[in-house]
């Protein structure tokens, strides 16, 4: 096989999505970003429920419909940035673009950004269980994928680094999966205020309610994740796995915790252990 056309075949794809990308960039009022398995699916569904209800925007969204919201920002037709569905609407909606890209001066500009933050080991496990049932990108034990140099631990703290430095040239807030959790109307309304957004009560409450972990696993049960094929029967796979809070506990050993402790004293910055500060209530 000739593997020079697909190549040039790629890399024209990534240069041309690029471009269409930038040609949002302008337009776009803020990013949405977090290293995977931090509660940004959860989030984006409280966000894109809040905006439908405060603008009477289309039917109430579900795990599919939130994209045309709320989008990723890349190029994909049903997911991405061309499925907003609002750019006419008056009042307009804000476009929040939501990412798990590294952070890159470049792709980003100067986008107002929301930054969501996880316990470091809830990632961890959450990404394992991910790459494994839902993305069937991985097939070795947990100890290994601790390790994994593009997956592990060592991918996560790059991550943190290099967002930590980013966010310090830019306007931000920053939001943790645990406060989330404690106070998800708070939270939100924090988020909404940093947006510009006034902050209808019964519209949050609503969106709150509408985001609940019951709700969302029943949409996922339905219809599962647009993008996704995998075995919903078997909970470890769902994306609405349990949604807890220090649920690391429940899998890692001591030695294993021990061990991401110790990669993250050693690996993180300065200021991404500062940013990570934050998760703590």
């Amino acid at each position: 096989m000739n593997t020079l056309p697909n190549m040039l075949h790629y890399a024209w794809k990534r240069v041309s999505n690029s471009v269409a990308r930038s040609s949002y960039t302008d337009r776009i009022d803020a990013i949405l970003a977090s290293y995977p398995k931090s509660g940004r699916t959860w989030f984006r569904f409280i966000l894109s429920s809040y905006l439908n209800k405060a603008y009477g925007l289309k039917a109430a969204p579900d795990l599919h419909s939130m994209f045309t919201v709320v989008p990723n920002f890349d190029m994909d037709a049903t997911r991405g940035l061309p499925a907003f569905g609002f750019g006419n609407a008056k009042p307009k909606p804000p476009l929040i673009a939501v990412s798990h890209r590294s952070y890159s001066a470049r792709v980003f500009r100067k986008c107002p950004t929301i930054f969501m933050l996880r316990n470091p080991k809830d990632v961890i496990v959450s990404s394992y269980f991910h790459a494994t049932g839902q993305k069937h990108r991985f097939s070795g034990s947990l100890d290994e994928f601790l390790t994994d140099r593009g997956q592990g631990v060592a991918a996560l703290t790059e991550y943190l680094n290099g967002w930590a430095r980013g966010l310090q040239q830019r306007r931000h807030v920053t939001l943790s999966y645990e406060r989330l959790t404690a106070d998800p109307m708070t939270e939100t309304a924090r988020v909404l205020n940093f947006l510009g957004l006034d902050v209808e009560q019964h519209h949050l409450a609503a969106a709150v309610e509408a985001a609940s972990f019951q709700n969302m696993r029943k949409l996922e049960l339905r219809k599962g994740l647009p993008g996704h094929d995998y075995d919903r029967t078997n909970e470890e796979n769902l994306r609405m796995r349990r949604g807890k809070v220090g649920g690391f506990a429940d899998y890692l050993t001591d030695a294993q915790i021990a061990l991401i402790d110790r990669m993250c004293e050693r690996d993180l910055t300065d200021a991404a252990k500062a940013l990570l500060k934050q998760v703590t209530i």
